[in-house]
């Protein structure tokens, strides 16, 4: 109330003020305003650093002549705004805009002054003239300008702000020519497995394209094709609420909207002879931005891994395998869309995606077993040793639909958007698997046994979206959004026994036909002010879910129905400096379990790794605390801290459980599975610095120390420690356009994935999971380390040859410990080290608005201000 009574005293006043100044009075009371708007190319996109001045004519005292004064000015921000405060009321000023590779502006600007005559001026009416706003400055490119300059100036491989990361993938060469996986592995505070599988703060993270969920893996997306990753650790109520406490990855892909035509040209080749090329272009002309760009890619992957199991019981066994893998294959990435503008504030967005892959996985298994069973207190042993071999031939194709609207206001800022966007997809597997047996010290031969598994399915996610965003004031923001999603999947599985005489017969109880629907409807508000210093945003998103799995062969019906659920956030931001900002923020998520843990489905192609999804789970809810402290110092260097806190209940977490194999071999098995604990604690310490050490020496360093604890009913608390996850990133440029990268990490023991098992983090070429907790052991310590080199080359650095090298000393595993009272079991896991690849990349384009242009057309006649607001 009392800030509502000094807003009128003041508005009062300041009326007062207008109705008794004479108009020639330029004392100390004369009334001042603002001018603002935005400085922006021909595709509204905004322009940063441009001279935004403002001045008028006076007369010299002395001299009696003429004179330009400057009245103020600044350079645009990076979005291309500009304000400049205290302009006298009354007077007829001149802007002038001018910016490098830009054509200079000039524009006629005064205050429209209510008549004070008129006798019905109010102070509101005055205070509103006083602020206005200038639309949009267009800025036309100067092509004889722009030929003349040679810009150096790049985007940093990280840029850091208090809310989220953008990791820079042209400015990261050790990924070149690989996939989504090999950029994550140099994001900060992501960790990536050997399999692919990515973890943000140890938590699987919601992967995002565009800023939209996507059914693509993060191995099937190329890495030439994304401009950037942007990580956020604790997203507000805006954004989806699924994927518990681990945040959201959203990988950016490469669009232009340069005037003009640019694309890339690229090829490489690895150390084990595979193949890759790919490319972009964009054109844009008037009102008409195309793009495409796509990749095809060929992978040879090898891999090895020993298990080693203790049984306990009645029956005392100890198992030993050892595989050995090998994945061929290719993979095609296409997109294509267009923009096009309808007018200055009207935008629409056409785009479409298309993958497709084949891979052919094939292991290799010895397996020896030794066992020891009592039977009427005699003991009696038998000793075995299997050679398997798994061959499978795997297909996948992705289709990706997107309809885009955006209408811009005249004011900065003041938004609205609405889209549509459809994803489908299928695959289809086909493994044969043949295991002889014999029986040891003779190792002679006692049967074998072949065995083929069969699977095949569809998936569509339709995802309706509309946002809106108003800047009520300088300082105070209101954003207001809905959304609908519609995700289905259908999956069939079968084995079939294969007799010695090559016919096949179905195993009884293992045609299995899963058939899932999902429907989330989804609704936020958030408002968001700042006071002096001090600002904040308040948030809240309801939720309403319902997930329906079926098995209609065993008629069988699995719901999750959530009709309410509602997650707050908070975020409250003090200013302390220039360069120092503490930021304090909680918010409520959700992670629902993903396909392949409700699947009920038991996958025995690896004996000693059984694995089955549970249709009963339940979706996890998380409670994220945040406080970050960021400092910027004067050379450009940042520093961020971070402390947080997760409790989730009901967290998913991995299970091993002994039980009767009723299909094979009759004998006990265990089968790794998935449950709800009753909660799991996560506190951690992260700290991420970037650097310049010299002028030819930049390192991005990031340490995240944490400690979890897991609860369970059914089993032990596992002993809580201190996990730490360390990632250093070098780049080095050196004389004749030459620049290095060294990358290394290091993974301490931890308690798997114990923030939350995500929905979406996994890697495998679609083809199965993600990582998972397990509440049962840990994982081992692990590290890496990756280099790269890069040679730029030809007029303006157009082309470039970079060499790439991933686990240089091969130190990259993966290895877990498990136990339980019934056993104990060991498992180390290798993958794809050492690798070279070899790259070349070509760039080319023309930056001309008078590309393609005809003459005598409406366009070049067209007389309307290019500033005008629609």
């Amino acid at each position: 109330m009392m800030k509502i009574v000094l807003m009128i005293v003041g508005m009062a006043v300041c009326f007062f003020s207008f109705a008794q100044t004479p108009r020639g009075n330029r004392g100390g009371q004369q009334m001042t305003g603002r001018l603002y708007g935005k400085v922006v190319d021909v595709a509204n996109k905004g322009i940063e650093a441009a001279s935004v001045t403002l001045v008028k004519k006076q007369t010299d005292s002395v001299t009696k002549a003429s004179k330009e004064i400057v009245v103020g000015g600044m350079l645009s921000t990076p979005k291309g705004d500009f304000s400049i405060e205290n302009v006298p009321a009354f007077g007829r000023y001149t802007l002038r805009v001018t910016g490098i590779g830009y054509k200079p502006f000039e524009q006629a600007v005064s205050f429209q002054m209510p008549n004070r005559n008129a006798g019905n001026t109010d102070a509101t009416e005055v205070m509103g003239a006083l602020d206005k706003d200038l639309g949009n400055i267009k800025l036309q490119i100067d092509d004889k300008t722009l030929s003349a300059v040679t810009v150096t100036a790049s985007k940093p491989l990280l840029q850091m702000g208090i809310d989220r990361k953008v990791f820079n993938v042209d400015k990261n060469i050790v990924s070149a020519g690989g996939s989504a996986v090999d950029v994550m592995k140099n994001v900060p505070s992501v960790s990536v497995d050997i399999d692919g599988n990515v973890t943000l703060r140890n938590a699987t993270p919601q992967i995002f394209v565009d800023g939209r969920p996507t059914n693509l893996t993060l191995e099937q997306i190329p890495a030439d094709a994304i401009e950037s990753v942007e990580v956020i650790t604790n997203p507000s109520a805006k954004f989806d609420a699924s994927g518990g406490g681990a945040g959201m990855l959203n990988i950016v892909l490469k669009k232009n909207k340069k005037v003009g035509y640019s694309g890339n040209v690229r090829a490489n080749v690895d150390s084990r002879g595979r193949l890759g090329a790919g490319g972009d272009f964009n054109i844009r002309q008037n009102k008409v931005n195309f793009f495409a760009s796509g990749n095809f890619n060929q992978r040879k992957s090898v891999g090895t891994g020993t298990t080693s199991r203790t049984t306990f019981g009645d029956t005392i066994s100890n198992s030993l395998q050892q595989d050995h893998n090998n994945m061929s294959g290719a993979f095609g990435f296409g997109r294509a869309g267009f923009d096009f503008l309808l007018d200055n504030r009207n935008t629409v967005t056409v785009s479409g995606t298309y993958a497709s892959g084949k891979m052919k996985p094939y292991t290799n298994s010895d397996i020896t077993i030794d066992s020891i069973y009592n039977k009427n207190g005699n003991d009696t042993a038998l000793n075995w040793y299997n050679h398997r071999i798994s061959n499978s031939v795997n297909n996948f194709k992705h289709y990706g639909y997107q309809l885009s609207y955006k209408h811009t206001f005249p004011k900065t800022g003041h938004e609205l958007t609405a889209d549509a966007n459809y994803q489908s997809g299928s695959n289809s597997n086909t493994n044969l698997i043949q295991t002889d047996y014999y029986r040891l010290p003779e190792k002679d031969f006692d049967h074998a046994y072949r065995q083929q598994q069969l699977g095949n399915g569809t998936n569509s996610n339709l995802i309706l979206q509309t946002d809106y965003t108003n800047p009520l004031t300088d300082n105070a923001k209101l954003e207001l959004g809905a959304r609908a999603a519609r995700r289905k999947v259908n999956s069939a599985t079968d084995y079939l026994a294969i007799l010695p005489d090559g016919r096949a017969f179905h195993l009884p109880g293992q045609n299995i036909v899963y058939n899932s629907e999902d429907r989330v409807y989804a609704a936020y508000a958030t408002f968001s002010n700042r006071i002096g210093k001090f600002g904040y945003q308040t948030g809240l998103r309801a939720e309403s879910s319902n997930y329906q799995g079926i098995l209609p062969v065993k008629n069988e019906t699995f719901n999750i129905k959530f009709p309410i659920s509602l997650f707050p956030s908070i975020f409250l931001n003090d200013k302390l400096s220039d360069n120092d900002e503490l930021q304090l923020n909680y918010s409520r998520r959700i992670n629902r379990p993903n396909f392949w843990q409700l699947f009920p489905f038991t996958d025995y192609s690896d004996s000693l790794n059984i694995s089955r999804g549970n249709p009963d789970l339940k979706p996890e809810f998380t409670n994220s605390f945040e406080l970050s402290y960021s400092k910027t110092f004067k050379n450009r260097d940042n520093f961020i801290a971070s402390i947080y806190f997760k409790n989730t209940n009901d967290l998913i977490t991995r299970y091993q459980r002994k039980e009767v194999d009723t299909i094979f071999s009759k004998n006990p098995i265990f089968v790794n599975t998935y449950i709800n604990a009753n909660r799991s604690y996560v506190t951690g310490l992260e700290l991420i610095g970037r650097n310049a050490i010299t002028k030819w020496w930049d390192i991005t360093s990031n340490i995240n120390l944490f400690t979890a604890k897991i609860n369970l009913d059914t089993l032990p608390t596992p002993n809580q420690f201190i996990s730490y996850f360390l990632k250093i990133n070098n780049t080095f440029k050196l004389p004749k356009n030459f620049s290095i990268q060294l990358s290394a990490d290091y993974q301490s023991k931890i308690i798997s994935a114990p923030g939350g098992s995500g929905s979406s983090g996994g890697g495998r070429g679609g083809f199965g999971g993600g990582a998972s907790s397990t509440a049962q052991g840990f994982i081992r310590p692990s590290y890496g380390v990756d280099a790269a080199i890069r040679y730029d080359f030809l007029k303006n650095k157009a082309a470039s040859l970079s060499l790439n090298v991933n686990d240089i000393f091969r130190t990259k595993k993966y290895d877990v410990h498990t136990e339980s009272t019934l056993f104990s079991q060991d498992a180390v896991r290798r993958r794809d080290w050492q690798v070279f690849r070899l790259n070349f990349n070509y760039r080319f384009g023309k930056f001309d608005a008078n590309l393609f242009k005809r003459k005598n057309t409406k366009a070049e006649n067209d007389t309307t201000p290019d500033n005008a607001n629609y």
